[in-house]
């Protein structure tokens, strides 16, 4: 208890102890949630499935002039005791237009991604809509095929909450068992720019990297803030360390590759802050901002360019 109020204390003297705690209790919760296997779909891959799809460039699905609503899907991949997160997963991604129709002569809306060395991952697409199945309407829904390295693939489909469809649905209804969706219907919420945003964290059968989530965060430091965000020309990202050491912070695109490392130096316990000035030529789309002290990734924060 000592030890929490004298963590606390550090945040308020750095001016950001009510996100600091935030985000305390978010990782808190996120170490005693049940680690969920991720489930096979009951209409498993569908009949609109096509082979060798194209990698996505910088997470897009979607391109930017398909009609839609924008929408963000992003998460780790864990093992199955989400005690490691797995880098090099192949998540294999398609899903109908807006008007509820699949492209089955070219690959639009079709594409992989793979997850980062973290584990993590994201694509940029549209949500999909909806189409008659029968004499009712499938709910919007996204097929997704897992692969990570030297494991065999799931197949699977994720949903989202509130959609008035997932009542009546033979899959996306299913509550228990080998098919049971529960933990694949997600919530959305809307960011400043309009863009639908939802996370899924995906849980396999694989090999990965260790994780120990008190080392992340508030044991050594953080990224709280990035703004504006989205940018354009620059942003300006501010960071707290917590325990003295390296400081690195760097950029990353979202297939892992290194685009700027904006510090690395040693630095005491402090605030701190560094602006990234953009090369003009860098395209639009979301980039990661990375914290690391002594060679341990300790956070990241996801950011649009505009």
């Amino acid at each position: 208890m000592k030890k929490e109020k004298s963590r606390r204390r550090f945040l308020k003297n750095l001016g950001i102890g009510s996100l600091g705690i935030m985000l305390l209790n978010n990782l808190e919760a996120k170490a005693n949630t049940t680690c969920n296997q991720t489930t096979l779909d009951y209409f498993g891959e569908g009949p609109f499935y096509t082979a060798n799809p194209p990698s996505m460039q910088n997470g897009q699905l979607a391109s930017p002039t398909e009609p839609g609503t924008r929408l963000v899907i992003s998460g780790h991949i864990f093992n199955l005791d989400c005690s490691q997160i797995v880098p090099n997963t192949i998540v294999d991604v398609w899903h109908a237009d807006n008007n509820g129709a699949y492209d089955n002569s070219g690959y639009n809306l079709r594409g992989q991604v793979l997850s980062n060395s973290q584990g993590f991952y994201s694509f940029e697409t549209i949500k999909p809509g909806l189409y008659l199945n029968g004499s009712t309407y499938r709910p919007s829904h996204i097929h997704v095929k897992i692969t990570p390295p030297g494991f065999p693939t799931i197949t699977t489909q994720i949903y989202f909450s509130g959609d008035q469809y997932i009542a009546s649905d033979a899959a996306a209804s299913i509550n228990s068992g080998t098919f049971d969706a529960t933990h694949r219907i997600i919530n959305l919420t809307t960011n400043n720019q309009g863009t639908l945003e939802g996370t899924w964290d995906i849980v396999v059968d694989g090999n990965g990297t260790l994780i120990n989530t008190n080392d992340l965060h508030l044991e050594n430091g953080m990224i709280y803030n990035a703004s504006p965000n989205p940018f354009n020309d620059e942003i300006r990202i501010n960071y707290g360390v917590f325990k003295e050491g390296l400081a690195e912070i760097s950029v990353y695109d979202l297939s892992g590759k290194k685009l700027a490392n904006l510090v690395e130096a040693h630095k005491v316990s402090n605030k701190y802050e560094v602006i990234w000035k953009l090369d003009k030529a860098m395209s639009s789309g979301y980039y990661l901002i990375t914290l690391k002290l002594n060679n341990l990734q300790v956070h990241h924060l996801k950011v649009y360019k505009l």
